[in-house]
């Protein structure tokens, strides 16, 4: 039976431009999984370069698609399975072909448990972002954000790249790492959340200066300022926690 020439008309017509979000999404599974494949090649630093790769994509799919005005149900869920493959999965199997290859059974588990946290991590965020649309946001996160925990799970390899004359990390240093920062990432601890970090409009000229430096510092110096960045934002967690109970402690 031919097609009629109406229904094709009658349907509506999308630009492309207004894909992009989603296309910044899918680059970012795209380099997720690719960050999985060199891993297991052992090129560890290209396989760490894709990851924080997936993580600048991340940033952008979805403030693109909110200055666009084209958020939709498809893209939020598309952005969170992403998330999952790129936070939830890659990394730990990075770390695995890393150094648990010799640690097998027990690393295999810190595995599960840091990939289950992650997944936990993205089922609440969905549920309380959609229970909060119409309250006003919030200073803080509920744990440590699945992007910022994939750095941090990997910070022993990021070490080992900013100081090459380390002994190898210790597996079961790397397993009970691994193990920890998921259980961060399912905790009540409360983390700074920077979409609300205002500065005054004289001191704007600094911030871009700032910008400009540790983007150069990235692109110059990767693995060591990487290293001292996940070591401030640790230091914003304790920051973070002790901020978070300071109103409890005057109301009582």
């Amino acid at each position: 039976m031919a097609e009629d020439p109406s229904d094709s008309a009658k349907q509506p017509k999308v630009r492309v431009i207004h894909l992009l979000p989603n296309l910044l999404t899918i680059a970012a599974v795209c380099a997720g999984l690719t960050a999985i494949r060199f891993g297991y090649e052992g090129d560890f630093e290209m396989a760490v370069r894709l990851v924080l790769a997936a993580c600048v994509l991340d940033g952008l799919d979805g403030r693109l698609a909110r200055l666009m005005n084209r958020c939709s149900d498809v893209g939020a869920e598309l952005d969170s399975l992403a998330d999952f493959v790129n936070f939830g999965v890659a990394p730990v199997l990075i770390l695995h072909s890393w150094a648990l290859q010799d640690f097998r059974s027990a690393g295999w588990i810190a595995v599960l448990i840091y990939t289950i946290c992650c997944l936990l991590r993205l089922a609440r965020f969905n549920v309380s972002s959609r229970s909060e649309n119409d309250k006003p946001s919030s200073d803080f996160f509920v744990g440590v954000p699945s992007p910022a925990g994939a750095i941090l799970v990997m910070l022993p390899m990021v070490v080992s790249f900013a100081i090459s004359d380390l002994p190898l990390t210790p597996p079961a240093f790397v397993a009970l790492h691994i193990c920890l920062i998921g259980l961060l990432m399912i905790s009540r601890i409360p983390t700074y959340s920077f979409k609300n970090v205002t500065i005054d409009r004289a001191n704007a000229k600094y911030f871009l200066l700032g910008a400009a430096v540790l983007a150069a510092a990235l692109l110059t110096y990767l693995w060591a300022t990487l290293t001292l960045l996940s070591f401030a934002y640790i230091s914003c967690l304790v920051w973070a926690y002790r901020a978070s109970r300071k109103p409890q402690k005057t109301e009582g």
